[in-house]
C-alpha cells in the first residue's frame, strides 16, 4: 500500500510540475514514479491510508495560509528589531511540550518552526522539542508554547494524525 500510495503522490507532482496531460508525458511520469517508488518505497511511512483522506488536503490548504500568515507576521517583527535603534532583542532557547505525535508532524512543526523568521528548531528529545526564539516574551512556559507553536499544532495534528 505505501508503495502505491508513493507512487500516486509522485505521479500528481510529476503532473504539477509539467502541467501537461499529453501520452508521452504521462507515460514519462508514470515510469519515473514507479522507479521511485520501488526504490524509495520502504521508506515512506506506515499508514500511507492517510493520503487516501480528502480532510487532510483540505487542512493543509488552511495550514498553509495560516503558515504564511505567521511568517508575514514574523518578518515584519523581525524588520522591527533589526531595524529600531535600540535593538529589541531578547533571545534565548525555550523548552516546549509537543502535543503531536508521529514523526512526520514532528518534523512538520519543527520545519515550520524554523522558516518562522525569529525561532529556530535546536532539537527534539522525547516529548519536548528545543527553540531559539529572538525575543523571549515570557517566562511562563504556556504563554510561549502558545506564541510559538499554538497555531501550527493545531493544524498539524489535522493533517498527520
Amino acid at each position: 500500500m505505501r508503495y502505491l500510495a508513493l507512487f500516486i503522490v509522485l505521479m500528481l507532482i510529476w503532473l504539477l510540475f509539467t502541467f501537461s496531460l499529453a501520452v508521452s508525458n504521462l507515460i514519462v511520469g508514470a515510469v519515473c514514479a514507479a522507479i521511485a517508488a520501488a526504490i524509495f518505497g520502504r521508506y515512506f511511512p506506515r499508514g500511507s491510508r492517510m493520503f487516501f483522506h480528502p480532510h487532510r488536503y483540505f487542512w493543509a490548504v488552511i495550514y498553509l495560509f495560516i503558515f504564511l500568515w505567521e511568517c508575514i507576521k514574523a518578518n515584519f517583527d523581525v524588520a522591527y528589531r533589526v531595524l529600531h535603534p535600540g535593538l529589541p532583542i531578547k533571545p534565548g532557547i525555550v523548552k516546549v511540550k509537543l502535543n503531536v505525535q508521529g514523526e512526520m508532524a514532528r518534523t512538520m512543526l519543527a520545519n515550520s518552526i524554523t522558516m518562522t523568521p525569529g525561532t529556530i528548531t535546536i532539537d527534539i528529545i522525547d516529548d519536548y522539542i528545543y527553540i531559539h526564539w529572538i525575543y523571549v516574551s515570557s517566562h511562563d512556559a504556556e504563554v510561549y508554547s502558545q506564541k510559538i507553536c499554538g497555531r501550527f499544532e493545531k493544524y498539524i495534528r489535522r493533517i498527520f494524525e
